[in-house]
């Protein structure tokens, strides 16, 4: 394994490792004015939501590796403290992308890249059209971690209304994860689309308790055949089976397999997969 210090790393080769890394990173595709009033449009992957009760967003437009100059994006919300986090689906990744290109201060990245501003509605900084979801937010506290380059700049942004694209919401006035079809950035010039291809569900255990893998019988939890993702489905079962719902599971199986129990596991029915491998292991 390689293990690294970043002290003793130039900033451009830890930036790769931590890029590299960490991922795949939502974009923040932020839109801010400065104090003329000129529009500014850029997208940063030092990105998340942190909190609902209070909506809060951070993202960091780092000052830059080469030159140690500051974002646009980071001048502009220190004297207009508003930006719109727009969301950044695949239709419009390219164009995104050239919004990233070192423009000069004032040049109007929304007639660059060829995207609709749209006014908003609490704030001053305008909405970006062709995105889905169109987040208003004022700006609470610029957090800046350090004077050289490389170092992020915590821009930390209170939701003040939400705008969704209709298309993307299911039956239930709920965010549709397919229909959304967002991108997020990886490293280098890689990105990653969220779609069936990519895209899978796991049960979050809110409000059971699993049995956990050190539950499991040894000759299971420590079977070389397994993977953490096979003892991890088997851990989340609320109960380990008893003889009897063994034997039941077993009356419906003509020849136990690991192939089976694999298969049952991918079909997230562990307690049926349990039962097989008490006859295999």
């Amino acid at each position: 394994m390689l293990t690294i210090d970043p002290k003793e790393l130039p900033i451009p080769k830890l930036h790769h490792y931590l890029l590299g890394s960490i991922g795949p990173r939502p974009i923040a595709f932020a839109s801010t004015i400065d104090a003329e009033g000129n529009r500014n449009l850029a997208p940063f992957s030092f990105f998340n939501v942190f909190s609902a009760n209070p909506p809060i967003l951070i993202f960091s437009p780092a000052r830059s590796g080469r030159t140690n100059t500051t974002k646009n994006t980071h001048d502009n919300v220190k004297a207009v403290p508003e930006v719109v986090i727009n969301v950044v689906t695949y239709d419009m990744v390219h164009q995104m992308s050239l919004t990233s290109s070192p423009f000069e201060a004032g040049v109007d990245e929304f007639e660059k890249a060829g995207f609709t501003p749209i006014a908003s509605d609490t704030i001053r900084p305008f909405r970006v059209k062709e995105s889905t979801v169109q987040i208003e937010c004022k700006v609470l506290e610029i957090k800046e971690l350090g004077p050289n380059g490389g170092a992020g700049n915590l821009v930390i942004c209170e939701v003040q209304k939400i705008h969704i694209d209709e298309r993307v919401l299911d039956e239930n006035q709920m965010v549709d994860q397919k229909k959304i079809d967002l991108v997020s950035r990886m490293g280098g010039n890689w990105y990653c689309r969220a779609n069936d291809i990519s895209m899978f569900e796991v049960d979050k255990p809110i409000t059971t308790i699993g049995v956990g893998v050190d539950s499991l019988p040894i000759n299971i939890r420590t079977s070389s055949q397994l993977t953490g993702n096979d003892l991890g489905i088997l851990g989340n079962m609320q109960t380990i089976p008893t003889d009897e719902e063994i034997k039941a599971e077993l009356s419906v199986i003509d020849t136990p397999s690991l192939s089976l129990a694999k298969d049952l596991l991918n079909k997230n029915k562990p307690q049926m997969a349990y039962a097989v491998l008490t006859q295999l292991l």
